[in-house]
């Protein structure tokens, strides 16, 4: 079986043709990562109006996080889109079983970012330094700087938390993936949806390049 005739016989009912339904489930995955765009935008924007009323706090508190995990993990998300990408290469070309060993790769590589993380997790519980939790905050600084730094991590573990949860999302559904890919399903003409969760994936990826920086690194040259 061709490609043209593999796709042709991947079509859903509700379409006409394959480009159709190429399009339209693309352009769905494309408005879905907009409105997630949307909604990391405003946090990143609440961040931002403190962290500008609050300078010296948000310095401070900054440089207390793991600036080596931090990097490690970006290095283990960055890692973990090449694969995925590989993986949807593989998928286009028909090699399923090669799609399927890619995916369980980028699996790997995202649990052992949230490894990474939930260790950061513990630390910083042990420290005193989880506030959401209403635990003691281990502070040393001015008394007037313990609410923003309170604010701090406060907001570190709301934006580095629902990002975690995008990829135990993430991971669930690509785990859907790897039976299909290794039983040969993804024949050349039915990469669709590897294709789509690849995009989230990257996009997940993508929230993370902009949190580590901001969260980790900008604070650190004061």
């Amino acid at each position: 079986m061709n490609v043209a005739e593999a796709k042709r016989m991947n079509v859903a009912h509700h379409f006409d043709d394959w480009e159709q339904q190429y399009e339209s489930c693309v352009l769905g995955m494309w408005v879905f990562i907009v409105t997630e765009v949307m909604f990391f935008g405003g946090v990143f924007a609440i961040y931002m109006v403190y962290r500008v009323n609050y300078p010296d706090a948000f310095a401070q508190a900054s440089r207390q996080l793991d600036e080596t995990l931090g990097t490690f993990n970006t290095f283990a998300l960055l890692s973990s889109s090449l694969t995925m990408a590989l993986a949807v290469r593989a998928a286009h070309l028909g090699r399923s079983r090669q799609a399927g060993l890619l995916i369980v790769l980028t699996m790997i590589l995202g649990t052992l970012f949230l490894g990474v993380k939930f260790y950061e997790y513990h630390h910083k519980y042990e420290q005193g330094l989880m506030p959401l939790l209403g635990l003691p905050l281990n502070f040393n600084g001015p008394a007037e700087e313990l609410g923003p730094t309170r604010l701090f991590y406060g907001l570190y573990f709301v934006m580095t938390g629902i990002h975690a949860v995008h990829m135990i999302l993430g991971i669930a559904i690509l785990a859907l993936f790897i039976s299909p890919a290794l039983r040969g399903r993804y024949d050349g003409g039915n990469f669709l949806s590897v294709e789509i969760v690849g995009l989230y994936w990257h996009f997940v990826d993508l929230v993370w390049i902009f949190l580590f920086p901001l969260l980790y690194l900008v604070d650190r040259s004061h």
